[in-house]
C-alpha cells in the first residue's frame, strides 16, 4: 500500500461520477455468475499480513477512515436527543486536542453521512444544517423488507421529503434464496425510482443468502436495478460484513463496470468495530478497485463503536497508551 492518502475527502458529500442509470435484465449476466469459495476465503484470509500500514502512515489511512464512516444509530430506543449528540459527533468526531496533536486540526474532518431511521430524519437534517453532511435513511421495512411495496416505496418518498439524501433500502431475500430475479428487479427499480435525486443503497442482508454465488448473483441484480451503492448488511443478522462477503461483492462490482461503464459503490455494515479492521477493507478497496474506491462518494463504513476505536488509535500514537471508551463517547 503507498502513503498517497489525502486524510480528508473535499466535502464529504460529494458525488462527483455520474450515477448508475441502470440496465435493463439480463438473466445471462446472473447465470454467468462463478465463484470459487476455496479461492476466496485463501485471498482474505492472506490480506490482513500482507498489507499492513505503521506510524503517521497508519494515522493517514485512519482519519481518512473517519470520513468514509456512515455514523449510524439504529437502537428501538433511538430519541432526537441521542440522534442530535450523534450530529454533533459527525461535526466534529475527533476530540480537537487530538487533532492539534496529530497537527491536522485545519483539516475538514466529518464522518461521511449520518444514518438513522424515516422518524429521525428531520431531527438529523435540521441538526447538520450548514455542513455537507448528507443524512441517510433506513428504509423498506428495515430490517426484513417484509412490508408490501407500496409501503416500502412511500417510506422512501417520506424520507426523502423529509430531507433524506441517501437511502439504505433492504431487499427481499426470499426472491433471491428462489432465483426470482424478475421480482428482485422490479422491485429495486421501483425502489430506485421512489428515491428521485436521494443515492440508494441497496441492502442485501449476506448473511441470509446461503451461498457466495446468491451474494454475486443479488449484487448484479440490484446494480443493474439502477442501486447507486450495494451494502452487505442491515446489522441485524447473525452474520453481517465480512472480507469474503465484500470480496465477492467488490468484483461484481468491477464486474458490471467492465460491462457497462457505470460506476456503483460499496458499503460493508455491520460488526466493524475496529480500527485494524477499517484498514482491512481499506486495503481490499484499493486493491481491488482502485484508489478512487477510498472516498466517500464510493465507499462507506456502516458503524459506530468503530470511530470510538479510531480515537483510541490516535491518542495512543500520541501518549503511547490506550484510553477507555467512555473518553470518546459517540452520543
Amino acid at each position: 500500500m503507498d502513503d498517497g492518502l489525502r486524510t480528508a475527502p473535499e466535502t464529504s458529500a460529494t458525488h462527483s461520477h455520474e450515477r448508475n442509470p441502470g440496465t435493463e435484465l439480463h438473466l445471462d449476466w446472473v447465470e454467468d455468475v462463478r465463484v470459487n469459495k476455496s479461492a476466496v476465503e485463501r485471498r482474505c484470509a492472506t490480506l490482513p499480513g500482507r498489507r499492513t500500514v505503521k506510524k503517521e502512515w497508519q494515522i493517514a489511512w485512519l482519519l481518512k477512515a473517519i470520513t468514509l464512516i456512515d455514523l449510524t444509530t439504529l437502537a428501538g430506543d433511538d430519541t432526537p436527543g441521542n440522534v442530535r449528540r450523534l450530529c454533533a459527533k459527525a461535526r466534529q468526531p475527533v476530540r480537537r486536542d487530538l487533532l492539534e496533536g496529530l497537527g491536522v486540526a485545519d483539516l475538514p474532518i466529518t464522518t461521511g453521512a449520518v444514518c438513522v431511521y424515516h422518524d429521525l430524519v428531520r431531527t438529523a437534517v435540521e441538526s447538520l444544517e450548514g455542513t455537507s453532511i448528507p443524512v441517510a435513511a433506513v428504509s423498506t421495512g428495515f430490517p426484513a423488507g417484509l412490508t408490501p411495496l407500496d409501503v416500502r416505496l412511500e417510506e422512501i418518498r417520506r424520507s426523502v421529503a423529509d430531507g433524506a439524501k441517501e437511502i439504505d433500502i433492504v431487499i427481499h431475500r426470499a426472491n433471491v434464496l428462489t432465483g426470482d430475479w424478475r421480482t428482485l428487479y422490479d422491485e429495486v427499480r421501483a425502489m430506485r425510482a421512489a428515491c428521485g435525486a436521494a443515492h440508494m443503497k441497496a441492502i442485501l442482508a449476506t448473511g441470509e443468502l446461503a451461498t457466495l454465488r446468491n451474494v454475486a448473483k443479488a449484487s448484479m441484480v440490484c446494480m443493474m436495478a439502477g442501486a447507486d451503492f450495494i451494502k452487505t448488511s442491515t446489522g441485524k443478522e447473525s452474520v453481517n460484513a465480512t472480507l469474503p462477503f465484500s470480496l465477492v461483492m467488490v468484483r461484481a462490482i468491477r464486474e458490471y463496470r467492465e460491462r457497462t461503464g457505470h460506476v456503483v459503490g460499496y458499503k460493508p455494515a455491520g460488526g466493524i468495530r475496529t480500527a485494524k479492521q477499517a484498514l482491512e477493507y481499506m486495503a481490499l478497496m484499493k486493491e481491488e478497485l482502485g484508489r478512487d474506491y477510498l472516498e466517500p462518494d464510493l465507499f462507506r463504513f456502516g458503524a459506530s463503536a468503530l470511530l470510538s476505536d479510531i480515537e483510541r488509535q490516535l491518542e495512543f500514537h500520541l501518549t503511547g497508551r490506550y484510553s477507555a471508551f467512555n473518553r470518546h463517547p459517540m452520543a
